[in-house]
């Protein structure tokens, strides 16, 4: 029996900590139990992190793809071990309590992949995601371990053929449940959109969230460009699985890690993504806490100075007209990329990516689809300016993120329609007590206040079914899903349960939102203002134990990213010290 593995490059193999010499004999007998031989355990160990869950569509695949990223790692010289993670479905958990788990999920994502990685020394580790918070807490986790990495996107869902067009979406379901509520279809009609909106495996067909964020990984470099837009479906998926493993085998050879591609200029390149496709406002949210795990300074407000110079390009939905099918079929997010260096400034072409391209060779190689319409050209912009603003005045001292992609409006004004949660709102908007001119107010959903920071589709999407999307805006201090269109404004901060202005709004009073001037006010006297903070008390926690409150002990503000290891979670185990 020799005394242990031995490998020619050492140095580069971080597992031979755990696999290596005389004394890891117990580690090597359990390895040797799961299958793994002395040769494999001489090889560079590489973890396949996978988010799949039998609760939705989104992740449906991963578990098929992962055999084709551990035959790309076998091929390319490396010993692959898979391991699993957690995910919640924002599609079917919208409008329930299960909803405020959502957010939350993205750290113990992050958390699960940095424990295992960590735990388990991997030289390397492939991250097969899919629904929205997957994206980025593998991003983050990636930022903490700073191995050599990659974000794999499992693809998107094809959108459904409903009355002989391929564009029905599970947005297209919630907007027909407000309709329905309108009574402007049967509930005849509502089952067949049900049942023909999510064809099979993959995340949400638009430029939601999952999509906003599997751009985002390609424009900062952490995916390999073009695989990301393969459908989840697509026979090419699994070729692109392949061909992740064994870049992810160079990647380790060359110790390249993630620090040495995401920096300042790839998240100003994932910002611009954002906004030049029209993406979800829970980009702002995910980068901002990219950005924190990677050690690099990112203000809320650097996002609206990008999308104030960045067109939007990109015809998707739910503002535009296409699905992220269309967008891979157009040519993909290289065709973003190539319109956007049209013009100097707009984006960093010089940034690296994992497949060792930079953004400009990537943007170069793109091949359009003749007569596509998805991405339009640089030079006819949809929109002069992206699809989000960031407000700042009385009500959000802190910031709070606006989208502007699906509507023409820029100015707002209304009274306030109060609500301390999602669900009353709903039951509101249920009984038609919502009406033309109001500004709904949604508070105490913040990322403490939820907890979690649940999002509003559910509100959203029957306002627009009902015929109000045009005629009514909407502001929390939770969030809003990536299919949200019309005036919504999301992340107000500081969030009511911390004190918020947002917290003492009454009925009635006006508010006013006007995006050429970056603002959002509560019209309201100062002196008032004063008097109903003095009468005004924290509610109570809505959870007292668990993972629940754990989350609302430790979150930070929205305009931070809504990460759990910021200042708030350093008071927190301050105090807790001292009690002790």
């Amino acid at each position: 029996m020799s005394d242990a593995p031995t490998h020619s490059d050492p140095a580069k193999r971080h597992s031979a900590a755990i696999t290596d010499g005389p004394d890891r004999a117990g580690a090597r007998a359990m390895l040797k139990a799961v299958g793994f031989t002395d040769a494999d355990l001489a090889k560079p160990l590489v973890g396949v992190a996978t988010t799949w869950i039998e609760t939705m569509p989104c992740n449906l695949n991963q578990r098929r793809l992962a055999e084709f990223v551990k035959a790309g790692v076998r091929a390319a010289g490396g010993t692959p071990m898979e391991f699993n993670t957690i995910a919640i479905s924002d599609g079917v958990t919208m409008g329930t309590e299960g909803m405020k788990t959502s957010l939350i999920s993205r750290e113990v994502i992050a958390d699960s992949i940095e424990l295992v990685v960590r735990g388990q020394m991997f030289d390397g580790v492939v991250c097969l995601v899919g629904c929205d918070k997957t994206v980025p807490g593998a991003a983050m986790a990636l930022g903490r371990l700073d191995v050599p990495g990659i974000v794999l996107y499992s693809g998107t869902i094809y959108p459904g053929v409903y009355k002989g067009e391929r564009n029905a979406t599970v947005v297209t379901v919630y907007e027909a449940i407000g309709a329905y509520r309108a009574g402007k279809i049967s509930l005849d009609e509502l089952y067949e959109i049900e049942n023909a909106a999510c064809p099979g495996a993959g995340a949400c067909a638009g430029q939601y969230t999952a999509n906003t964020m599997s751009t985002v990984m390609e424009f900062i470099g952490l995916s390999p460009s073009g695989l990301n837009g393969i459908p989840a479906e697509d026979p090419a998926k699994e070729a692109a699985a392949q061909r992740t493993g064994e870049l992810m085998m160079d990647l380790v050879r060359r110790d390249v890690r993630p620090s040495s591609i995401v920096n300042r200029e790839a998240l100003e390149n994932g910002i611009a993504s954002v906004a030049a496709t029209g993406g979800s406002t829970n980009g702002v949210l995910h980068l901002l806490a990219i950005a924190h795990e990677y050690g690099i300074e990112l203000d809320i407000d650097e996002f609206g100075a990008i999308a104030d110079r960045t067109p939007l390009i990109g015809d998707m939905r739910p503002g535009g007209r296409f699905t992220a099918t269309d967008m891979y079929e157009a040519g993909g997010v290289g065709l973003v990329m190539r319109e956007l260096l049209k013009r100097p400034g707009l984006l960093h072409g010089d940034a690296r990516t994992v497949d060792g391209r930079t953004i400009a060779q990537i943007a170069g190689e793109a091949v359009e689809t003749p007569g596509q319409q998805v991405v339009v050209p640089l030079e006819r912009p949809l929109k002069p300016t992206g699809g989000l603003a960031i407000l700042r005045g009385s009500l959000a001292p802190e910031g709070c993120v606006v989208k502007l992609a699906g509507h023409e409006r820029r100015s707002y004004s209304g009274p306030a329609r109060v609500f301390d949660s999602e669900a009353a709102c709903y039951d509101a908007v249920r009984a038609q007590r919502i009406k033309t001119g109001d500004v709904v107010v949604i508070r105490y959903e913040g990322p403490v206040g939820g907890p979690g920071m649940q999002e509003m589709l559910q509100v959203t999407a029957a306002l627009v079914g009902e015929g109000l999307g045009d005629s009514v805006a909407l502001l929390t201090d939770g969030r809003f899903s990536g299919g949200t269109h019309g005036l919504m404004v999301g992340h107000v901060a500081p969030e009511a349960a911390l004190g918020g202005p947002i917290a003492i709004v009454e009925e009635g009073d006006r508010i006013v939102i006007d995006v050429d001037r970056k603002a959002l006010d509560l019209d309201v006297p100062a002196d008032e203002v004063a008097r109903r903070f003095e009468h005004w008390t924290p509610p109570a926690s809505r959870y007292r134990t668990g993972v629940m409150a754990k989350y609302a002990a430790l979150v930070g503000s929205a305009s931070l990213g809504a990460v759990t290891t910021g200042p708030r979670m350093t008071a927190s185990l301050t105090a807790n010290l001292r009690a002790g």
